[in-house]
């Protein structure tokens, strides 16, 4: 009997894949593949370069899809948040974020609407200060807020306990709130 891998959980799924079967590859990825992309893309700030994670997390999976164990107790989306978190962690390790200024000129070349690209030029600006957060601070507000996981998928997520985790979305946020009250104050922002 041929399986409707569209109704198999993911556990299922990747037993499938271990098998080789690309239709349950196809309906994983389909599943999961926006999901992981947007939070790809809060950690690189890149849509070309967020993709290619994603694609490169999940052609992993497909050539290996033993290295993700069940008998851990983890979620396959929890352990496929760290693989996506440490390639973005790993890629921006190896490129050179562009700075505030460097943003801000870059954004100021860009076409459109005035209102439209003053919003953009602002959410490009709190995404640089974003980025400037130490990467445990940027993760804990990524997940919490952007990908709108639970304190305790999100610590999982991050190796941390609940409280922890707590603490880095306290420290990031006033960081953040003092770093956009300095903006403000230069009329930066």
């Amino acid at each position: 009997m041929e399986a409707n891998f569209t109704d198999l959980d993911d556990e299922a799924l990747i037993q499938w894949i271990c098998k080789g079967r690309h239709e349950a590859f196809a309906a994983l990825v389909k599943r999961h593949s926006k999901r992981f992309y947007s939070f790809a893309y809060l950690i690189i700030f890149n849509k070309n370069d967020a993709e290619d994670i994603v694609q490169e997390a999940f052609l992993k999976l497909w050539n290996r899809p033993e290295l993700w164990d069940p008998g851990r107790q983890v979620k396959f989306t929890t352990w496929f948040y760290r693989v996506i978190r440490n390639l973005c962690l790993d890629h921006n390790k190896k490129k050179k974020p562009l700075s505030l200024s460097e943003d801000m000129q870059l954004s100021n070349k860009q076409p459109g609407q005035e209102i439209l690209l003053n919003q953009k030029q602002k959410q490009e600006q709190l995404d640089s200060l974003i980025q400037e957060l130490p990467e445990r601070q940027q993760l804990a507000l990524n997940l919490c807020f952007y990908e709108e996981l639970s304190n305790k998928e999100a610590a999982e997520i991050i190796g941390v306990n609940v409280k922890a985790l707590q603490s880095l979305i306290m420290r990031a946020k006033t960081t953040l709130k003092e770093k956009v009250e300095k903006y403000l104050d230069r009329g930066l922002i």
